[in-house]
Parts: C-alpha cells; structure tokens; sequence
C-alpha cells in the first residue's frame, strides 16, 4: 500500500513541476513575441523570464492544478496573462494574434521536444533494489507531450479569452468583429458550461490524442 502511494506522489509531483515549466514557457513565449512586435510593456515587467515566480498565480498555478491532480480530475491551470498594449504593437490586429498564438506554438515545441529527447534516452527495465535513472527521466517526457498538448489544444480554443478566441478574432473579417467582440465578456461563462455539461472534453480530447499519437 506504501508503495502504490509513494508512486502517486512521485506522478504528482513530475506532473506539477512539469506543468509549472509548461505555463512559465507559455507566457514567457507571449511576453518575448510582444516585446519583439514592438510592445516592451511585458518585457518592463520582467516577464520575459524562466522563472515561474514571476508567472504563477496562486490559485491558478499551485492550488488548482494540485487538487486536480490528486483528484484525478481534469487538469486545470493557468498563470498570470501577460499584459499587451496594442496601440504599441506595429500592426495591432495582425501582431496581438501572433502574441496569443505564441503561447500555444511553444507548448507544442516543448511537446516536439519531449518527443525527440524520449526517442533518444534509453529505458532500462526497473529492477527491484537497483537504481534506475531512465524510468523517472521517461516519465517526466512523456508528461511533458501529454501536458503540453492539452495546453496548446485547450488554449487554442476559438473562445475568448483563450489565445484561440484572440487569434481568431485577427482572422475574422472586420465586419464580424464587433459581433464577436461582444462575446468576449462571458467567455469565461461559455467554457464554465462546456466544462460542467461535459462538453469540453469533446473540443479537447480528440485532438490532444491524436497530436499525442503522431509524437509518440
């Protein structure tokens, strides 16, 4: 019995810490994209930054994510958003849409990444009393691609104010924005009742699965 629950706080804690390395790059990936397309309000902030300190939120980067893991509920996560000013980007509509597409297109890197580096790290089998260095390091990896394909999936969600919903509204023709604009204020209210109905998963899951197999 100790075992099994020494393995769930070993898959929690590799989960968590790759979660928080996962965000932190995620909106460190924002704040770099802003400050290169004119925009250093981010970049004053020190925002362009690996360190999770200067990223995390509370309750959206520590107490949330934790009890989803130990629940075994769907993870739920986020970090503080990065501050853009679009009057300071070079093309407003064009740029802030490459800003929130940013954050997505790194989760997927570190996906990318995660990938590669599991295909050259050899697995020995784990052998009762002997050391094993490989096992942890693959499960790490394979979090990693797990993770961060949900974070760019479930970011590139076309809802406001998820980074789908602001890189679709640089897609859309301005004859539509205003309308789509006027959804922004309940977003939050349309993923909450995606999430409670249970339909979200069905926005999540399919695509997450297959970008997960293609990697593995």
């Amino acid at each position: 019995m100790w075992g099994f629950l020494d393995i769930n706080v070993a898959q929690i804690f590799i989960a968590f810490i790759v979660l928080l390395f996962s965000l932190t790059v995620h909106e460190s990936a924002h704040a770099w994209t802003a400050n290169r397309l004119g925009d250093p309000t981010a970049r004053e902030l020190g925002r362009i930054s690996l360190n999770p300190i200067v990223h995390a939120d509370l309750i959206g980067t520590v107490v949330f994510p934790l009890l989803a893991l130990i629940g075994g509920v769907p993870l739920i996560g986020w970090a503080k958003p990065v501050p853009v000013n679009v009057r300071r980007l070079g093309h407003p509509r064009r740029d802030y849409m490459l800003v929130a597409a940013a954050g997505p297109a790194s989760n997927l890197l570190l996906a990318f990444g995660a990938a590669l580096a599991i295909r050259l790290v050899p697995v020995s089998p784990v052998t009762l009393g002997e050391p094993n260095v490989s096992a942890p390091i693959a499960s790490l990896l394979t979090q990693a691609i797990r993770l961060n394909v949900l974070l760019a999936v479930f970011n590139m969600i076309p809802i406001p104010p998820l980074d789908g919903g602001n890189v679709l509204g640089g897609l859309l023709p301005r004859r539509l924005l205003g309308s789509f604009n006027a959804l922004r204020p309940y977003g939050i209210l349309i993923l909450y009742a995606l999430m409670f109905t249970g339909r979200l998963q069905y926005l999540i899951v399919p695509p997450s699965r297959l970008l997960v197999s293609w990697l593995q």
